[in-house]
């Protein structure tokens, strides 16, 4: 049964996600709520990372962070959590360490490992192992008082796959290199897999409050076009056709889809096809193109400012959000603002501020 929570007073992302004329474009950026922010270290204090993610009341606070400090200008919260529950409720063991990222102390190594089927084979009850973020989300929402939407999200299958044979992020890629071409059935096989338990988790997330949802293919740049379209492209598609199926089985409306495959610029045109209503692009991609190659596609597309732009001067961030905007046609229809992946550490939160004021500026009727 679906949640009851108060009205929405900002609807402006659910109205362009759907492909709406719209008064201006809406804004948010991705990881918004996180390190950069001071406030965030306070609440998080002494917790590490994945405790801030289990405990809905730390991780509800993280997420309303920035709505609070960017309070008009923002048009979208997302909820504190990782890519990296699904791998945790499929058994798997992973740790946040400092200066260093996500730790798998026991990665997959190869499909006769014992470990590898023991994953493929466990029947996850994913609304007990992940309850913790569907508590987050709802409190989230309750907690909101319908100031903006609240975006779910997930890992695509093939970043997943990533993480849980490299043990964690990797320059080469030699764990999964070897695992695509060496044991490419096995490969598919564990993909299918993560990408049932995503539809599951996302269409949980729904049920629990979320608004929208967006998965992200952080490492699609590690494949060629032809290998995107086998070990990516297929689990993506999935996602897509299957989450609304499972919503309607739990009597929920449908809500719009965000499909991120940072670097597979190669693959816009194949990503406008697979049913998502948005489809966000990082910032090696330039905006005319992509709305070429989109063409009369009812696709919204949500990016793409480089996030190191934040480090630099007023006059420079000025300059590339005049540059997006003209690049996306003032954005009266058909696109989301948001820089073209996730914020980065030690950004001046005032810059971030500044970044959102000036495309509300030239984005004025």
């Amino acid at each position: 049964m679906a949640q009851q929570f108060e009205p929405l007073k900002n609807d402006l992302i659910l109205r362009t996600a759907w492909g709406e004329k719209v008064e201006r474009p809406p804004m948010w950026v991705m990881r918004q709520a996180g390190r950069y922010l001071p406030e965030y270290h306070q609440a998080k204090g002494k917790h590490d990372f994945f405790e801030c993610c289990r405990s809905p009341e730390i991780a509800s606070t993280l997420t309303l962070q920035p709505i609070e400090r960017y309070e008009g200008l923002v048009d979208a919260a997302i909820i504190f959590s990782d890519i990296l529950v699904i791998p945790q409720a499929l058994g798997m063991t992973v740790e946040m360490v400092d200066g260093k990222g996500p730790h798998f102390p026991d990665p997959l190594t190869s499909p006769d490992d014992g470990q590898y089927q023991k994953v493929l084979t466990r029947k996850t009850d994913v609304a007990a192992e992940l309850d913790y973020v569907y508590k987050a989300i709802t409190m989230t929402r309750h907690k909101l008082k319908g100031r903006v939407p609240l975006f779910g999200f997930c890992g695509a299958p093939w970043t997943l796959l990533c993480y849980m044979v490299e043990g964690g992020g990797s320059k080469l890629f030699i764990q999964t290199k070897t695992w695509v071409y060496r044991y490419p059935q096995a490969s598919k096989d564990l993909l299918q897999k993560i990408a049932e338990v995503c539809v599951e988790h996302l269409a949980l997330q729904v049920q629990a409050g979320a608004q929208l949802v967006q998965v992200f293919d952080s490492w699609a740049a590690e494949l060629s076009p032809t290998s995107f379209k086998e070990f990516s492209q297929p689990y993506l598609a999935y996602i897509s056709e299957n989450l609304p199926k499972r919503l309607k089985e739990l009597n929920l409306e449908p809500v719009p889809m965000v499909v991120f495959a940072k670097g597979a610029w190669y693959a816009l045109d194949a990503l406008c096809s697979l049913g998502y209503q948005v489809v966000g692009l990082d910032w090696l991609q330039d905006p005319a193109d992509a709305i070429r190659i989109k063409g009369d596609r009812p696709i919204v597309l949500q990016g793409n400012a480089d996030p190191g732009i934040l480090y630099g001067t007023r006059e420079a961030i000025t300059r590339a959000v005049t540059d997006m905007v003209n690049g996306f046609g003032g954005g009266k229809q058909g696109w989301i603002a948001n820089l073209g992946h996730g914020i980065t550490p030690r950004v001046n939160p005032e810059d971030l501020k500044f970044y959102f004021q000036e495309i509300h500026r030239l984005t004025k009727s």
